[in-house]
Order: structure tokens, then C-alpha cells, then sequence
């Protein structure tokens, strides 16, 4: 399935850092940027919550909330945000239920080697849970920048 700008955003339920249920329904009322990153503790991936860390102060006032989103354990979400220092949560997506539901689960390539893996891609959506903007060319040193734009 592929969500498109306009459409409401996928509801979903799954556990964040500290094992806390976190639904995207709980932010009604809120800005919010769902983004997704392949995996905890590599260097463009931390590129990317680094940025986003750095420029933290600036995504509040322009009223977002910020989730990351990777299938990641609840357990490596921990250690990640401990070492980088991020403000934010992580939603550990085990099951892939949520990456499913916003089409970031696919076929990748790396040396010639099909495999699946997590699009990085970031979802801005609105109060009323309405897809804002779908950045799928993250820039990960330069992605607030994208999303302040």
C-alpha cells in the first residue's frame, strides 16, 4: 500500500524505548514527525537522529512532536538514545506491523543481494492525523532542514 499526501495516517499501537504503548492517536492535536530509519547505532542513521537532536529546540516551536520508528529491540533503542542524547522516542517495530501499514518494509539491494529492509523515509502529519508531507530523499545530516523547509 502507498500512502500518499492528504491521506489520514495509519493509526497504530507498539511499544517505544521504555516498553510504553505509544499510539499515533495519542498525538491528536499535535504536529507530528514519524520517522523511519533502518537501524540503531549506524552512521546514517545516527547522522539523521543527531541532526534531529541538534535542531530539537526548533521542531517544538514549529509545534512537532518527534517519533523514530525502526524495527529495532526496545533494549537497542535504549542503548541508542543513551550514547546520542536524543530527546525523542523510538518506536521498537518488531513485528513490522507499523512499517507494513506505511509501506517503508522493502525489497533492497546491496551488492547484488536482494534482502528487506526499512525505506527511510519521514512522514509529517498534521493535527488532525492527516499525511502533511512524505520525505522519501532524507538527507540525514540536513533532514530538519527538509522538514523546516
Amino acid at each position: 500500500m502507498t500512502l500518499e499526501v492528504g491521506q489520514k495516517a495509519p493509526d497504530f499501537e507498539a511499544k517505544n524505548e521504555k516498553g510504553e504503548l505509544i499510539k499515533l492517536s495519542d498525538y491528536r492535536g499535535k504536529k507530528v514527525i514519524l520517522y523511519f530509519y533502518p537501524k540503531d547505532s549506524t552512521p546514517g542513521c545516527t547522522a539523521q537522529a543527531c541532526n534531529l537532536r541538534d535542531n530539537y529546540d526548533a521542531l517544538q516551536k514549529a509545534g512537532y512532536v518527534v517519533l523514530g520508528i525502526s524495527s529495532d529491540s526496545e533494549k537497542s533503542h535504549q542503548k541508542f538514545i543513551d550514547k546520542q542524547a536524543l530527546p525523542f522516542s523510538l518506536i521498537a517495530d518488531t513485528d513490522l506491523k507499523v512499517h507494513e501499514a506505511y509501506g517503508t518494509w522493502v525489497e533492497k539491494s546491496m551488492y547484488g543481494r536482494k534482502y528487506m529492509g526499512t525505506a527511510r523515509t519521514t512522514f509529517v502529519i498534521d493535527e488532525e492525523g492527516t499525511i502533511e508531507e512524505i520525505i522519501d530523499k532524507v538527507k540525514t545530516k540536513e533532514h530538519t532542514a527538509q522538514i523546516l523547509k
